[in-house]
């Protein structure tokens, strides 16, 4: 199944594309090799040495440059005129791979139980007694589990930081402080 809802981003050069990664990571990056100021395989080894879990797909004409996208872990690299059969099956790889990768949460309410996407939690408060996670679409679910039951589970690796003592936060949300 494809995603409902994308989120596509043009840019015209490597250091743009950069940058904008750094900022708000994508989920899948379709690259050319020849690009004016950084050339594809350098944006490429330049999100990696951030990112090792972005999909890079390379789409492109020049031929001499498929062994180098092995070095920044391409997850694929078509020749142009792309044929849609392989760009599709290119997309649908990787779209799956995210799914199957997915770092999720399980969480126990009086109303159920919730398995919530790490992605979707922007902050996690301890009130008492009360485990509130607030999630980016506006949902606050309370947990019955303690604080300390997901103070354990999530770590600074998944993005999270214990700020206080009654408080994780999701760093991936965060603009400025």
């Amino acid at each position: 199944k494809r995603p409902d809802n994308m989120i596509i981003s043009l840019f015209n050069d490597g250091d743009a594309l950069v940058e904008s990664h750094t900022a708000d990571p994508f989920d899948i990056i379709f690259l050319d090799v020849v690009m004016p100021l950084v050339n594809g395989i350098d944006a490429a080894a330049e999100i990696r040495t951030q990112d090792n879990n972005v999909k890079i797909i390379f789409l492109t004409f020049s031929k001499e440059f498929a062994y180098e996208s092995y070095a920044v872990k391409a997850d694929d690299y078509l020749l142009k005129p792309v044929d849609s059969a392989k760009f599709y099956a290119a997309l649908d790889a990787c779209y799956t791979d995210i799914l199957e990768h997915e770092k999720c949460l399980t969480i126990r309410s009086t109303s159920g139980v919730h398995r919530i996407n790490l992605q979707s939690i922007e902050h996690i408060e301890a009130q008492g007694k009360q485990v509130l996670f607030s999630l980016t679409d506006g949902r606050i679910i309370e947990a019955i589990e303690p604080f300390y039951t997901y103070e354990s589970q999530l770590f600074l690796n998944d993005g999270f930081f214990k700020c206080h003592r009654s408080y994780l936060v999701n760093l991936y949300k965060i603009s400025t402080y």
